[in-house]
């Protein structure tokens, strides 16, 4: 116990210092502010104070920005002036109702554009101005959305999702169903496709509400069922309060208290299950102020008040929104009226009524009637309860007439649509008649044409495709030919050296070394030593000797041992998989691909790896060299070493794969079937 309080007391203490330091730095910079002459110093002043208030004071928040704004303008920073304004855009719309003063504001910066060269900064200001329009002048609202797609780039898909949405919202809020659902789907198909499954769930919701706000109630359900398999596949369950909520208000509208309550428990429930701050606060308030008036409506006054103490501590977190306020005030004067304590609960009443008209919410407007009307008349205030009902029932007819337009217009627009598709698919069918005629023979004109030059084309393309294959054939013959001449005139060449230069040389050497002429002894036997390399090299005696195996490990230890060049190797045992003319091949392969490493290379090491496989045997030679451009060596006609590695490479049906860089070393992999 003594442990947590010791806890509940350092946090306390550590909230109270890093908001102390805060306000201390804030300070620091408003003394900067107002005492500055340098108004560029004072931009970055401004600047300080906007970023550290804006989380702890919204009204300091926005002066300074509005000033920084200004200050910006003057200083011809347009750019600055742009990014500021769309970040104070939102408390001024919707926290302080200022829509009005955004659109001064973001006319005077459009005013100037031209020198904005951020294509991102223009679109957004037209997005921010559609979201002050939407408050004071839908139409335009519509217009302002379409500049924001309109003025977006490329990169900013994320905010053209954004302008269709709104814009959905928009033509939704004028009845306009067809516009607004094209809208929404583009919302969707942009959020989709940046795989923003939060947002993609807005736009199907968007849609859903549409048809609730006009009375299609059933079709509402259907969408919502699809949005509800959605979001629990996709795994964002905090969604499903907004669902669940959404029903229940539909289920109010058709007078069906038991599944209005029903769907408002769900909702509950769903605040519930998911972990603590996923779910949005003003979802909470949302739910938790239907249940206490439907729980102050049933005068149940334990549970309203379980519900208003779950709804207070969330609202005093958010208390400058109109929105959460006017949820709240009705929480607040349903609570009273429950308990009997009309003079509050009128005041809240009051104030419900007040901000929704400010907001133009004609739901809330009506519900504020209802509530006032009660409330007069259970304190016995017959006339103002008269009054406000008459309120109600007018205002309510008004919106039932609006709901029924909106169906009609909606309906109407179906059946224009699908009228006008009727027309345009008669008009086509009445053309197509009418060339059908003429079409006919040009079609067997044309299909005539067609096969004659199809039947040539296939000849023409069979007689090239088998001259190809012959003169490949003749080509694939006459390298083998001459792959296979030439390893005979080394075998010749390699027995002539040993047996006839070679024998000479000895002999020469015995009689030098009887002279006991040292400096001619040591001549000689160099001249043998470069015989036997030759000798060696034109023929590898060493294969037929000791087998393909041996032979690679050698030719590997004699460039390690008198070169330069490091080289390792891991050479599994290949002996007796290969004929012996495939072995020589083989072994040519490794002999000549070391042989260019060390020729063109540079390279300081190299490694070897041969490897067996049930079906297969593999080599690959690295060096760390300096490497090539594959195409440009291979089309290289004087580059007879890659063309000679690839047929040696074919005559063993095998595959060559070569990888370089210029600077960055060298692998070629060679891949031989064994079956």
């Amino acid at each position: 116990m003594l442990k947590n309080n010791l806890l509940s007391v350092l946090v306390t203490f550590l909230c109270v210092f890093v908001v102390k330091t805060s306000a201390q730095d804030i300070s620091y910079f408003k003394i900067i502010v107002d005492n500055t002459q340098n108004p560029q110093e004072k931009l970055v002043a401004l600047d300080s104070v906007i970023s550290k208030s804006r989380p702890i004071n919204t009204d300091d928040f926005i002066a300074y920005s509005l000033e920084y704004i200004e200050l910006a303008k003057e200083l011809d920073s347009i750019e600055s002036a742009a990014k500021k304004m769309i970040n104070v855009s939102y408390s001024l719309t919707s926290i302080k109702n200022q829509p009005r003063k955004v659109l001064t504001l973001v006319d005077g910066i459009l005013a100037r554009k031209y020198v904005i060269k951020d294509s991102f900064l223009i679109g957004s200001l037209y997005l921010k101005r559609g979201g002050a329009n939407s408050r004071l002048n839908i139409p335009q609202s519509i217009i302002d959305f379409e500049d924001a797609v309109n003025n977006y780039g490329r990169k900013d898909s994320l905010y053209v999702a954004d302008a269709y949405l709104f814009s959905g919202q928009a033509y939704s809020n004028l009845g306009k169903f067809v516009p607004a659902g094209e809208n929404y789907k583009k919302a969707y198909e942009y959020f989709e496709a940046l795989e923003d499954y939060e947002y993609m769930y807005y736009a199907r919701q968007g849609i859903t509400t549409m048809f609730s706000m006009n009375g299609f109630y059933e079709k509402a359900k259907e969408e919502r069922d699809k949005n509800l398999e959605k979001i629990k596949e996709l795994g964002l369950e905090h969604h499903l309060v907004t669902i669940y909520y959404n029903q229940a208000l539909d289920y109010q509208k058709l007078g069906n208290k038991k599944l209005f309550l029903e769907y408002l428990m769900k909702a509950e429930n769903a605040i519930d299950q998911v972990p603590d701050g996923e779910v949005h606060s003003g979802s909470k308030i949302y739910v938790y102020t239907k249940l206490v008036a439907y729980y102050a409506e049933e005068n149940n006054l334990e549970k309203t008040e379980e519900y208003i103490n779950l709804l207070t501590p969330i609202y005093d977190q958010v208390p400058d929104d109109l929105v959460n306020q006017i949820n709240y005030d009705e929480a607040m004067a349903n609570y009273l009226y429950a308990q009997g304590n009309y003079d509050e609960a009128l005041d809240f009443a009051k104030k419900k009524l007040e901000n929704s008209k400010t907001l133009g919410q004609e739901e809330n407007i009506l519900e504020s009637y209802l509530i006032l009307s009660r409330i007069y008349e259970a304190d016995k205030n017959y006339k103002l309860g008269l009054e406000n009902h008459n309120r109600y029932s007018n205002l309510k007819d008004s919106i039932y007439n609006i709901a029924t337009a909106n169906k009609l217009a909606y309906y109407q627009t179906l059946y224009e649509t699908e009228k006008k598709e009727n027309e345009l698919l008669e008009k086509n069918t009445n053309i197509q008649l009418l060339q059908k005629d003429n079409e006919s023979s040009k079609k067997r004109l044309i299909y005539s044409g067609i096969v004659l030059f199809t039947l040539f084309a296939m000849i023409l393309l069979y007689r090239n495709r088998m001259q190809i294959k012959s003169k490949k054939e003749l080509q694939e013959q006459f390298s083998r030919e001459l792959l296979f001449s030439q390893e005979e005139e080394r075998r010749r060449i390699s027995k002539d050296l040993h047996d006839g230069l070679g024998q000479r040389l000895l002999l020469i050497k015995n009689n030098v070394v009887k002279t006991k002429d040292e400096d001619t002894k040591k001549l000689v036997e160099t001249a043998i030593d470069e015989v036997r390399a030759i000798s060696r090299n034109l023929h590898p005696f060493q294969l037929q000797e000791l087998g393909i195996t041996k032979a690679i490990e050698y030719t590997v230890n004699q460039i390690d041992e008198n070169t330069s060049l490091f080289i390792s190797s891991e050479i599994d045992n290949i002996d007796n998989i290969f004929s012996k003319k495939q072995e020589v091949n083989l072994f040519r392969i490794v002999q000549e691909t070391l042989s260019n490493i060390i020729k063109h290379a540079d390279a300081e090491a190299g490694k070897v790896v041969v490897k067996r496989y049930p079906h297969m045997v593999s080599i690959s030679i690295r060096d760390n060299g300096v490497g090539f451009d594959f195409s440009e060596k291979y089309q290289n006609v004087k580059s007879l070493g890659l063309k000679t590695l690839f047929e040696r490479t074919k005559l063993l049906n095998g595959q060559m794969k070569v990888q370089s860089k210029k600077n960055n070393g060298t692998l070629i992999e060679f891949h031989f079937p064994t079956a």
